[in-house]
């Protein structure tokens, strides 16, 4: 289980819970926004498990300006120097494709740092053919909930992208997994990995609930055992 989380509480609670990676964001509440230095630094002291940053400089859709790639080569290469251990990003283009040239670039600066394509691939208009585009730029991982609202709705389509592309590449079912839900993504989908926030209310915002990671770490190790 990969976890999501936009502050420090958070990514203890997952560590803690059984998580094997945390994906470093700020404002969580507009679907996960670039951190800081500092929030990286202080998340690095804090746990032991890799933590990929986000890399994406505004809310809204995935299609940047040249000034915007800038800002986004910028954060990486400091990112890097900070101690990201992998980066989590995607550019599309104004006709639903993947922006081959602006993700080609990106990737060149990740250098030998893992990176997951997020969800912006559920923007795309032919999930197969971007699938082997990001394939072939490299990309470890795709974080989708296959195209719909969330993993639940997309198993079919999910489904259908882990069998294509067992073996080049991770798809990492993610949005709206829950405990209550988990057993039925994973029966349907058969994923190696997946993705959620375990989030849970505190005062006026929400932190990952570490019995919730651990409730779904469990479940999945019972499913699979030490298969995966």
């Amino acid at each position: 289980m990969e976890v999501c989380i936009d502050n420090l509480e958070s990514a203890i609670n997952a560590e803690r819970g059984g998580a094997i990676r945390l994906e470093l964001c700020s404002a969580l509440s507009d679907g996960g926004l670039t951190p800081s230095v500092g929030f990286l630094r202080i998340v690095k002291q804090k746990v032991k498990i890799p933590v990929f940053v986000m890399i994406r400089p505004r809310s809204g859709d995935f299609i940047y300006s040249e000034d915007e790639i800038e800002i986004m080569s910028e954060d990486m290469k400091i990112l890097q120097e900070n101690g990201a251990d992998g980066f989590v990003f995607g550019i599309t283009t104004s006709t639903g494709k993947i922006d081959i040239e602006r993700c080609s670039k990106l990737m060149k600066l990740a250098g030998n740092h893992p990176v997951t394509f997020h969800r912006a691939f559920d923007t795309v208009k032919d999930p197969l053919e971007s699938l082997e585009e990001i394939i072939s730029l490299g990309f470890q991982r795709i974080l989708t909930s296959g195209l719909q609202a969330s993993a639940s709705l997309g198993t079919s389509l999910l489904r259908q992208l882990i069998d294509v592309s067992k073996g080049r590449i991770i798809i990492m079912p993610g949005a709206g997994i829950k405990p209550d839900n988990l057993h039925f993504i994973l029966k349907e989908t058969n994923p190696v990995e997946f993705h959620g926030s375990a989030k849970a209310p505190k005062k006026d915002y929400f932190i990952s609930d570490e019995n919730a990671v651990r409730e779904m770490v469990t479940l999945f190790k019972s499913m699979y055992g030490s298969e995966k």
